[in-house]
Protein backbone atom coordinates (compact mmCIF):
# COMPACT_ATOMS: atom_id res chain seq x y z
CA UNK A 1 0.00 0.00 0.00
CA UNK A 2 2.72 2.82 -0.99
CA UNK A 3 2.31 6.37 -1.22
CA UNK A 4 3.03 7.19 -4.92
CA UNK A 5 2.99 9.92 -6.27
CA UNK A 6 0.37 11.64 -3.77
CA UNK A 7 0.91 14.72 -1.70
CA UNK A 8 0.54 13.60 2.11
CA UNK A 9 -2.55 15.93 2.54
CA UNK A 10 -4.33 14.00 -0.14
CA UNK A 11 -2.86 10.55 0.95
CA UNK A 12 -4.00 11.39 4.79
CA UNK A 13 -7.59 13.06 3.88
CA UNK A 14 -8.11 9.95 1.31
CA UNK A 15 -7.40 7.63 4.38
CA UNK A 16 -9.20 8.79 6.73
CA UNK A 17 -12.42 9.63 4.08
CA UNK A 18 -12.21 5.49 3.43
CA UNK A 19 -12.11 4.67 7.32
CA UNK A 20 -15.02 6.64 7.99
CA UNK A 21 -13.54 9.80 9.20
CA UNK A 22 -11.71 8.37 12.10
CA UNK A 23 -8.90 5.57 11.97
CA UNK A 24 -8.39 3.17 14.80
CA UNK A 25 -4.82 2.39 16.10
CA UNK A 26 -3.55 -1.18 16.99
CA UNK A 27 -2.92 -1.16 20.87
CA UNK A 28 0.09 -1.80 23.74
CA UNK A 29 2.72 -3.59 21.32
CA UNK A 30 4.42 -4.67 24.32
CA UNK A 31 2.20 -5.48 26.99
CA UNK A 32 0.35 -7.91 24.41
CA UNK A 33 3.86 -9.08 23.67
CA UNK A 34 4.44 -10.12 27.65
CA UNK A 35 0.85 -11.74 27.55
CA UNK A 36 2.27 -14.16 25.12
CA UNK A 37 4.53 -15.38 27.11
CA UNK A 38 7.46 -12.75 25.96
CA UNK A 39 10.67 -11.46 28.31
CA UNK A 40 11.10 -7.95 27.63
CA UNK A 41 12.99 -7.13 30.87
CA UNK A 42 16.12 -5.79 27.93
CA UNK A 43 17.52 -2.64 26.72
CA UNK A 44 15.89 -3.41 23.27
CA UNK A 45 12.35 -3.57 24.92
CA UNK A 46 9.59 -4.70 22.42
CA UNK A 47 12.89 -4.99 19.86
CA UNK A 48 14.04 -8.07 21.51
CA UNK A 49 11.28 -10.07 20.33
CA UNK A 50 12.62 -9.40 16.22
CA UNK A 51 15.84 -11.45 17.24
CA UNK A 52 14.21 -13.99 19.30
CA UNK A 53 10.44 -14.58 18.77
CA UNK A 54 9.52 -12.15 15.08
CA UNK A 55 6.69 -14.65 15.65
CA UNK A 56 5.04 -13.29 18.16
CA UNK A 57 5.45 -9.92 16.88
CA UNK A 58 3.56 -11.00 13.61
CA UNK A 59 0.87 -12.72 16.17
CA UNK A 60 0.58 -9.20 17.75
CA UNK A 61 0.08 -7.28 14.51
CA UNK A 62 -2.46 -9.82 13.29
CA UNK A 63 -4.58 -10.06 16.79
CA UNK A 64 -4.74 -6.01 16.19
CA UNK A 65 -5.62 -6.29 12.45
CA UNK A 66 -8.16 -8.86 13.83
CA UNK A 67 -9.68 -6.72 16.44
CA UNK A 68 -10.12 -3.86 13.69
CA UNK A 69 -6.83 -1.95 14.00
CA UNK A 70 -6.71 0.38 10.60
CA UNK A 71 -2.81 1.04 11.39
CA UNK A 72 -0.68 -1.01 12.93
CA UNK A 73 2.57 0.10 14.22
CA UNK A 74 5.94 -1.70 13.93
CA UNK A 75 8.24 -3.25 16.33
CA UNK A 76 11.04 -0.79 16.11
CA UNK A 77 10.04 1.82 18.97
CA UNK A 78 13.42 0.81 20.40
CA UNK A 79 15.59 -0.54 17.53
CA UNK A 80 18.46 1.56 16.98
CA UNK A 81 22.03 0.62 15.28
CA UNK A 82 23.65 1.58 18.28
CA UNK A 83 21.23 -0.84 20.53
CA UNK A 84 21.87 -3.79 18.21
CA UNK A 85 25.48 -3.03 18.31
CA UNK A 86 25.76 -3.04 22.24
CA UNK A 87 24.65 -6.45 21.75
CA UNK A 88 27.12 -7.71 19.48
CA UNK A 89 25.64 -7.74 16.26
CA UNK A 90 27.06 -6.08 13.15
CA UNK A 91 25.93 -2.66 11.75
CA UNK A 92 24.53 -4.48 8.57
CA UNK A 93 23.09 -7.03 11.17
CA UNK A 94 21.61 -4.00 13.21
CA UNK A 95 20.21 -1.96 9.62
CA UNK A 96 18.66 -5.70 8.38
CA UNK A 97 16.65 -6.13 12.33
CA UNK A 98 15.14 -2.30 11.95
CA UNK A 99 14.01 -3.51 8.22
CA UNK A 100 12.42 -7.03 9.87
CA UNK A 101 10.21 -4.98 11.72
CA UNK A 102 8.44 -3.46 8.88
CA UNK A 103 8.74 -6.37 6.74
CA UNK A 104 7.05 -8.09 9.73
CA UNK A 105 4.04 -5.77 9.43
CA UNK A 106 3.18 -5.93 6.29
CA UNK A 107 3.50 -9.41 6.14
CA UNK A 108 1.14 -9.77 8.69
CA UNK A 109 -1.10 -7.37 6.64
CA UNK A 110 -0.79 -9.53 3.61
CA UNK A 111 -1.73 -12.71 5.70
CA UNK A 112 -4.92 -10.79 6.80
CA UNK A 113 -5.76 -9.39 3.38
CA UNK A 114 -5.87 -13.19 2.38
CA UNK A 115 -8.86 -13.73 5.40
CA UNK A 116 -10.57 -11.24 3.53
CA UNK A 117 -12.84 -10.85 -0.11
CA UNK A 118 -12.51 -7.31 0.65
CA UNK A 119 -9.76 -5.15 2.18
CA UNK A 120 -10.29 -2.76 4.35
CA UNK A 121 -7.90 0.28 4.62
CA UNK A 122 -4.73 -0.95 6.79
CA UNK A 123 -1.33 1.24 7.01
CA UNK A 124 1.96 0.08 8.63
CA UNK A 125 3.55 3.25 10.59
CA UNK A 126 7.08 2.42 11.23
CA UNK A 127 7.98 3.36 14.80
CA UNK A 128 10.63 5.87 15.78
CA UNK A 129 11.38 6.05 19.69
CA UNK A 130 13.62 9.17 21.05
CA UNK A 131 17.14 8.98 22.30
CA UNK A 132 15.80 8.67 25.73
CA UNK A 133 14.15 5.52 24.87
CA UNK A 134 17.16 3.99 23.53
CA UNK A 135 19.03 5.06 26.76
CA UNK A 136 16.62 2.52 28.27
CA UNK A 137 16.77 4.70 31.75
CA UNK A 138 13.30 6.30 31.65
CA UNK A 139 14.61 9.34 30.26
CA UNK A 140 11.99 9.34 27.67
CA UNK A 141 9.52 9.82 30.57
CA UNK A 142 11.66 13.10 31.62
CA UNK A 143 12.76 14.71 28.26
CA UNK A 144 16.23 15.69 30.51
CA UNK A 145 19.20 14.85 28.42
CA UNK A 146 21.48 16.95 30.05
CA UNK A 147 23.43 20.07 28.11
CA UNK A 148 25.74 17.71 26.08
CA UNK A 149 22.83 16.60 23.75
CA UNK A 150 22.24 19.05 21.18
CA UNK A 151 19.51 19.02 17.55
CA UNK A 152 22.96 17.60 15.77
CA UNK A 153 23.53 14.78 18.15
CA UNK A 154 19.92 13.47 18.32
CA UNK A 155 20.00 14.09 14.21
CA UNK A 156 23.23 12.29 13.83
CA UNK A 157 21.73 9.60 16.24
CA UNK A 158 18.35 9.10 14.58
CA UNK A 159 19.62 9.72 11.02
CA UNK A 160 20.25 5.83 10.08
CA UNK A 161 17.26 4.33 11.30
CA UNK A 162 15.06 7.38 10.19
CA UNK A 163 16.85 6.61 6.41
CA UNK A 164 16.22 2.59 6.92
CA UNK A 165 12.76 2.90 8.05
CA UNK A 166 11.82 5.66 5.58
CA UNK A 167 12.98 3.28 2.76
CA UNK A 168 11.49 0.07 3.93
CA UNK A 169 7.85 -0.02 2.58
CA UNK A 170 6.59 1.55 5.38
CA UNK A 171 3.39 3.83 5.08
CA UNK A 172 4.12 6.32 7.05
CA UNK A 173 7.38 7.20 10.32
CA UNK A 174 5.31 7.55 13.44
CA UNK A 175 7.82 9.68 16.11
CA UNK A 176 6.53 8.28 19.28
CA UNK A 177 6.62 9.83 22.59
CA UNK A 178 8.65 12.93 21.64
CA UNK A 179 9.43 14.52 25.32
CA UNK A 180 11.20 17.25 24.47
CA UNK A 181 11.21 20.48 21.93
CA UNK A 182 15.23 19.83 21.00
CA UNK A 183 13.98 16.03 19.87
CA UNK A 184 11.04 17.36 17.62
CA UNK A 185 13.18 20.48 16.33
CA UNK A 186 15.66 17.71 15.30
CA UNK A 187 13.26 15.21 13.97
CA UNK A 188 11.80 17.82 11.31
CA UNK A 189 15.44 18.93 10.40
CA UNK A 190 16.35 15.50 9.69
CA UNK A 191 13.03 15.13 7.74
CA UNK A 192 14.18 17.64 5.58
CA UNK A 193 17.63 17.30 5.54
CA UNK A 194 17.07 13.94 4.49
CA UNK A 195 14.34 14.64 2.13
CA UNK A 196 12.33 12.22 3.43
CA UNK A 197 9.46 11.92 1.20
CA UNK A 198 7.25 9.47 3.03
CA UNK A 199 4.57 10.80 5.78
CA UNK A 200 5.15 11.22 9.09
CA UNK A 201 3.61 11.76 12.37
CA UNK A 202 4.73 13.51 15.90
CA UNK A 203 3.48 12.44 19.72
CA UNK A 204 4.15 14.02 22.23
CA UNK A 205 3.79 12.90 25.99
CA UNK A 206 2.84 14.83 29.11
CA UNK A 207 2.39 14.07 32.67
CA UNK A 208 0.87 17.55 33.83
CA UNK A 209 -1.80 17.48 30.98
CA UNK A 210 0.11 20.95 29.93
CA UNK A 211 3.52 20.54 28.61
CA UNK A 212 5.51 17.84 27.23
CA UNK A 213 7.36 15.52 30.33
CA UNK A 214 10.39 18.18 29.72
CA UNK A 215 8.25 20.92 30.93
CA UNK A 216 8.33 22.28 27.35
CA UNK A 217 4.92 23.78 25.96
CA UNK A 218 2.84 21.29 24.05
CA UNK A 219 1.81 23.85 21.58
CA UNK A 220 5.55 25.10 20.94
CA UNK A 221 6.27 21.25 20.00
CA UNK A 222 3.08 21.05 18.35
CA UNK A 223 4.14 24.51 16.40
CA UNK A 224 7.34 22.56 15.46
CA UNK A 225 5.34 19.39 13.79
CA UNK A 226 3.12 21.51 12.14
CA UNK A 227 5.52 24.03 10.27
CA UNK A 228 7.11 20.37 8.69
CA UNK A 229 5.66 19.86 5.79
CA UNK A 230 5.98 15.93 6.01
CA UNK A 231 4.09 15.82 8.88
CA UNK A 232 0.65 14.65 8.46
CA UNK A 233 -0.40 14.51 12.10
CA UNK A 234 0.39 15.87 15.34
CA UNK A 235 -0.60 14.72 19.09
CA UNK A 236 -0.38 12.64 22.43
CA UNK A 237 0.52 9.06 23.52
CA UNK A 238 1.91 7.34 26.24
CA UNK A 239 0.08 10.01 28.49
CA UNK A 240 -3.07 9.79 31.11
CA UNK A 241 -6.14 9.79 29.62
CA UNK A 242 -7.66 12.79 31.87
CA UNK A 243 -5.01 14.63 30.10
CA UNK A 244 -6.57 14.45 26.54
CA UNK A 245 -8.59 16.56 25.98
CA UNK A 246 -6.95 19.61 27.14
CA UNK A 247 -3.63 18.75 25.39
CA UNK A 248 -5.40 17.81 22.24
CA UNK A 249 -7.23 21.53 22.60
CA UNK A 250 -3.68 23.14 22.85
CA UNK A 251 -2.78 21.12 20.05
CA UNK A 252 -5.76 22.18 17.93
CA UNK A 253 -4.93 25.82 18.65
CA UNK A 254 -1.83 25.70 16.82
CA UNK A 255 -2.70 23.23 13.83
CA UNK A 256 -5.41 22.28 11.59
CA UNK A 257 -3.94 18.67 10.73
CA UNK A 258 -5.19 15.47 11.55
CA UNK A 259 -5.07 14.29 15.89
CA UNK A 260 -3.56 10.90 16.95
CA UNK A 261 -4.53 10.37 20.41
CA UNK A 262 -3.00 6.74 21.88
CA UNK A 263 -3.09 7.06 25.85
CA UNK A 264 -1.42 4.87 28.21
CA UNK A 265 -3.98 3.08 30.77
CA UNK A 266 -3.25 5.76 33.24
CA UNK A 267 -0.18 4.26 35.08
CA UNK A 268 3.10 5.70 35.85
CA UNK A 269 6.63 4.38 34.58
CA UNK A 270 8.95 3.99 37.29
CA UNK A 271 12.72 4.51 35.55
CA UNK A 272 14.58 2.50 39.15
CA UNK A 273 11.97 -0.40 38.64
CA UNK A 274 11.12 -0.48 34.78
CA UNK A 275 8.29 -0.85 35.39
CA UNK A 276 4.56 0.85 35.18
CA UNK A 277 3.04 1.87 38.81
CA UNK A 278 -1.11 1.14 37.98
CA UNK A 279 -2.90 4.12 38.95
CA UNK A 280 -6.02 3.77 37.08
CA UNK A 281 -8.00 0.55 36.30
CA UNK A 282 -9.15 1.87 32.52
CA UNK A 283 -7.74 0.66 29.12
CA UNK A 284 -8.32 2.92 26.49
CA UNK A 285 -7.68 1.65 22.40
CA UNK A 286 -6.11 4.34 20.24
CA UNK A 287 -7.50 6.38 17.83
CA UNK A 288 -6.18 8.52 14.51
CA UNK A 289 -8.94 11.31 14.29
CA UNK A 290 -10.14 13.49 11.62
CA UNK A 291 -9.29 17.02 11.99
CA UNK A 292 -12.83 17.69 12.40
CA UNK A 293 -13.13 16.51 15.70
CA UNK A 294 -15.83 17.79 17.96
CA UNK A 295 -13.68 18.80 21.06
CA UNK A 296 -17.52 19.31 22.62
CA UNK A 297 -18.66 16.08 22.49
Amino acid sequence: MGLGGQETPSFVSDFLEKCGGYAVLDGGFATELERHGADLNDPLWSAKCLISSPHLVRRVHLDYLDAGANVIITASYQATIQGFEAKGFSKEEAKALIRKSVEIAIEAREIYYDKLQSRRPVLVAASVGSYGAYLADGSEYSGNYGDAVTVETLKDFHRERVQILANSGADLIAFETTPNKIEAKAYAELLEEEGIDIPAWFSFTSKDGINVVSGDSISECASIADSCKQVVAVGINCTPPRFIHGLVSSIRKVTSKPIVIYPNSGETYDGLTKQWVVSLPTFYRKYLCCKTLNLNN
